[in-house]
């Protein structure tokens, strides 16, 4: 493949290590060296967030299923996540990266890329922004990182995994770059998960050399992404440091798994309600509305299934809810393992057309009223009347605690009538 010319960039990935672990490890240093796993209880149904390298030792990793974690590393300390002191965190990292960058592109709360082109000038200059990032990274937030410096995304990306944990490393051209890489698997490369990869080795191409040598048939079997694979393998990468805009996000969604399935739909209905509220503010908080709105359900037996409608679009959680429902009596009558609430066709809240209701008088109002009358019914059945204020809940740690509080009162207490099914669905 003909070299297109990459442009003179300088990128610096920053990666933080082990992030959850080493903030909980921080605060309580008996945890150090620990095989720490944060995330779901052996107990509990769910994932593993993430682990101290102490815990992937024993071969437990990122979204492993809990029990299997558990399996892996019995002796292991797990934990539930506590997002608000990793968001804490967070924003203190973010601040020290944000200061030497003309643009940055956050990952997660726990990595981001950084154009250093005109703030650095140089490699060298790069060179010394990462160490600087690293010392002070350490000694303000008390954590470590991995940076890597290179003259694209994907190298850079690259980089900061080559010395991890607490690593840096720089590959300044595409030659570095193909050198390093050339002879190893092909999923050193971005974008090759573990489908792609199965399908490349399937085709007998397990290198990044094997792949170079046959890029005709790996363009004729993957199209636009094999193109991709291609150029990444000779080291072409042109991508921009983007940062993120929330108002450039195409839907907004929460869903929440439960402890124990779910079969009765009166206290689903009770959850999607809460989930609305979560997806409606978190939106606004960006000025931000949907034009449709997706229900997601998998069932106890790993179904999964999702049902979407278009409305007119709304910036309120009543309407959310009251499709959601809609959508939910629609579909079979089983236990639910996780349910979903979002929206999409996303845009400014300002663009809102007017409904009929609207015009006569009669609608944002009366939803507000029937949003809170619901609020209320809900609080006053789970002892929840002090915390159901809209405003709160949009942060996923609030939805889950009340939600969690709501599960285990219906549990200890079951009941068969619920007070959301007396709400008008038509308003």
């Amino acid at each position: 493949m003909q070299d297109t010319g990459t442009p003179q960039q300088i990128i610096i990935h920053v990666d933080m290590d082990a992030f959850y672990a080493s903030v909980e490890a921080r605060d309580d240093p008996s945890l150090c060296g620990k095989a720490l796993i944060i995330g779901s209880l052996p107990g509990e149904r769910g994932v593993v967030c993430t682990c101290s390298y102490e815990a992937r030792e024993f071969g437990v990793r990122s979204a492993m299923n809990i029990k299997e974690a558990y399996r892996r590393c019995p002796d292991g300390i797990y934990m539930h996540p506590n997002f608000s002191k990793y968001k804490e965190a967070s924003a203190q990292v973010h601040r020290i990266w944000d200061s030497y960058a003309t643009a940055v592109e956050s990952v997660a709360l726990d990595e981001a890329y950084l154009d250093v082109t005109e703030t650095a000038g140089t490699f060298e200059r790069a060179r010394e922004f990462a160490l600087e990032i690293k010392r002070r990274v350490k000694e303000e937030v008390g954590l470590t990182c991995s940076v890597g410096v290179a003259y694209s995304k994907t190298a850079a990306k690259t980089a900061s995994e080559e010395n991890k944990p607490n690593g840096f490393f720089e590959i300044p051209t595409p030659d570095d770059f193909v050198n390093l890489i050339i002879d190893r698997e092909v999923d050193v490369l971005y974008t090759v998960g573990r489908k792609t990869a199965e399908k490349l080795r399937s085709m007998e191409i397990f290198t990044v050399r094997e792949l170079r040598d046959r890029e005709s048939e790996v363009i004729a079997t993957f199209g636009k992404h094999g193109r991709w694979l291609v150029q990444l393998a000779y080291g072409i990468d042109t991508q921009k440091v983007v940062p993120y805009k929330p108002e450039d996000a195409k839907s907004v969604s929460r869903e929440i798994t439960f402890q124990k399935n779910v079969s009765d739909r009166p206290f689903l209905k009770d959850v999607l309600l809460l989930l609305s509220v979560s997806v409606v503010e978190r939106a606004r908080t960006h000025g931000l509305q949907g034009k449709g709105v997706v229900l997601k359900i998998t069932y106890g037996n790993m179904q999964s299934i999702s049902r979407s409608r278009l409305i007119t679009a709304h910036d309120d959680a009543y309407s959310v809810y009251r499709e959601a429902c809609r959508m939910l009596d629609s579909v079979s009558y089983k236990d639910v393992r996780l349910i979903g609430v979002g929206i999409y066709n996303v845009i400014q809240s300002k663009r809102r057309q007017l409904t009929l209701d609207d015009l006569n008088g009669d609608g944002s109002e009366k939803r507000r009223i029937y949003l809170s009358n619901a609020l209320d019914r809900i609080g006053r059945h789970y002892g929840l009347v002090s915390v159901l204020d809209p405003r709160t809940m949009g942060g996923l740690e609030e939805l889950h605690r009340v939600v969690g509080h709501m599960h285990e009162c219906r549990a200890n207490s079951p009941w068969s009538g619920s007070y959301l099914a007396r709400d008008k669905l038509s308003a």
